[in-house]
């Protein structure tokens, strides 16, 4: 199960690495049009747009991504499958078509339940059952008649009706759902700054699937009355109460999450620091210039939730302080840099600089804890994965074919293997192909390092890893191509 969760961790970096420059592109176009958010300045809207296409579409950046890295070959069928049964539940469970589905009017509740469909936590299902599929139904040979719907082209076709499936499912499940968390935090309004601290831990908490929003819905807008959000930049809130449930998200945002990047950069292996590096440093940079956090969490929410767990109580700690020493600020878009200089102006900004100051303490509680429980615990963040647990060979990188002649050393490795006949299945990491073999007691070792690679690894009898090189890659497409021939 643990190496399930790292492998889905480790495709939803796929789609991760686009986020950070989305964030900070509607970041920028928001600071030139504070106000109109793109009403008054072409080149807001310009940037703003071009961010939010991908920031406003993370669900189904989700889908594709998970479905492309935990499919066996990922295959680009696995993606388009991940996206076709994407479009299927999302547009089964529109509001429109949700209302003519169950044949009657929806319910408020409802309404804003299936408004809300579109969220991170449909995206990762579609993307997990998509990759289940791709993996189990690939290589299925159909009658003659249906030969053309075959192999790959079968994945997407069964992906489309296994989530409509999945969509009569949801159709009953998702409104009361969404509905409890809605009358839950109904619940919360009149419990002050604690109830404000417990609000902060369940939007963290809750971010992964996406029902953070119906808990925004409650404090941050007119939803229950409260419209903390609305009150702040439309002047009808009170001193000292107003922007409640907004400021203790800015120490967590601006500095926290960028500290455990930097914890996370730390406890990497060295090979790997300099794409971790290059990966924490937009991701930090753009939960603190604009306040979108979710390339940070979604990096180790899944190879190390107890992680995410404090960090969500972290989040609720710093709500309920500013609440209770009434340090406020609010946001429009999300608790960033720029949101934080653009509320200082606004009266009920009381004390703002002590989120700061706040913040500050948090960068270092965030880097400590999150540094001591890697270590300790030996989670797999970023740059700690075990693609190559076994010993690493300084060969790995050392590996070069003259005239990168890719394809005769793939025959020559295909034939020390035993021909096509004993190869199952090929995949590769960033230096080693990872074989599945009927027999691995057959394999000529002698001849595999004869065609240049430098070592062979047998850890079952089942698998073999062949050490290529950095180019693997080629190696791995070489072979493949001889596996259809």
């Amino acid at each position: 199960m643990f190496k399930y969760l790292q492998n889905v961790g480790k495709s939803l970096m796929f789609p991760i690495a686009v986020l950070p420059a989305a964030a900070i592109l509607m970041g920028i176009g928001y600071w030139i049009d504070p106000q109109g958010w793109g009403g008054d300045s072409a080149v807001a809207a310009f940037l703003i747009k071009s961010g939010s296409a991908l920031i406003d579409n993370m669900s189904v950046l989700f889908a594709v991504g998970i479905a492309y890295g935990m499919s066996k070959d990922k295959s680009g069928a696995a993606a388009i499958a991940g996206l076709v049964g994407f479009l299927t539940v999302t547009t089964l469970l529109a509001p429109e078509s949700a209302a003519n589905i169950m044949q009657s009017t929806l319910t408020n509740t409802e309404t804003l339940a299936f408004s809300h469909i579109n969220n991170q936590f449909v995206g990762i299902l579609t993307g997990l059952i998509a990759a289940a599929l791709y993996n189990r139904f690939y290589r299925v040979e159909l009658p003659d008649f249906l030969a053309f719907f075959s192999g790959k082209r079968l994945v997407p076709i069964l992906t489309s009706f296994t989530m409509m499936g999945v969509a009569l499912i949801l159709l009953k499940v998702w409104p009361p759902f969404y509905g409890a968390l809605v009358n839950f935090g109904e619940v919360l309004v009149d419990m002050g700054p604690l109830g404000a601290g417990i609000y902060g831990f369940f939007n963290r908490l809750l971010l992964p699937i996406g029902m953070h929003h119906a808990l925004n819905a409650v404090f941050w807008f007119d939803f229950a009355g409260i419209n903390d959000l609305g009150n702040f930049w439309g002047g009808t809130g009170t001193i000292g109460e107003t922007g409640m449930y907004m400021a203790g998200f800015f120490p967590v945002f601006m500095f926290g999450l960028p500290g455990a990047c930097l914890a996370m950069y730390h406890t990497s292996k060295p090979k790997n620091r300099k794409v971790v590096g290059g990966i924490m440093i937009s991701a930090a940079f753009a939960a603190f210039f604009t306040g979108v956090t979710e390339p940070i969490e979604f990096s180790f929410l899944f190879v190390a939730f107890p992680l995410y767990v404090v960090h969500a109580l972290l989040t609720g700690l710093s709500l309920f302080i500013a609440a209770s020493m009434q340090w406020f600020a609010g946001f429009g878009f999300s608790a960033g840099f720029i949101d934080l200089m653009l509320s200082t102006s606004i009266e009920y900004s009381t004390k703002w600089y002590m989120l700061v100051v706040l913040g500050i303490g948090y960068f270092f509680l965030y880097y400590f804890i999150f540094r001591f429980m890697i270590v300790k615990f030996n989670y797999k963040t970023p740059g700690r994965e075990d693609d190559d647990a076994e010993v690493e060979f300084e060969e790995d990188l050392k590996v070069s074919v003259k005239g990168n002649n890719w394809k005769d050393m793939a025959e020559k490795i295909l034939f020390a293997l035993g021909g096509k006949d004993n190869v199952l299945e090929i995949d590769n990491c960033a230096t080693r192909l990872r074989l599945s073999v009927k027999d691995s007691t057959i394999i000529d070792e002698a001849a595999i390092k004869k065609a240049g690679a430098p070592g062979v690894l047998k850890p079952t009898k089942g698998t073999v890893q062949v050490i290529i090189g950095p180019k693997v890659q080629f190696v791995a497409d070489a072979m493949e191509d001889l596996m259809k021939k």
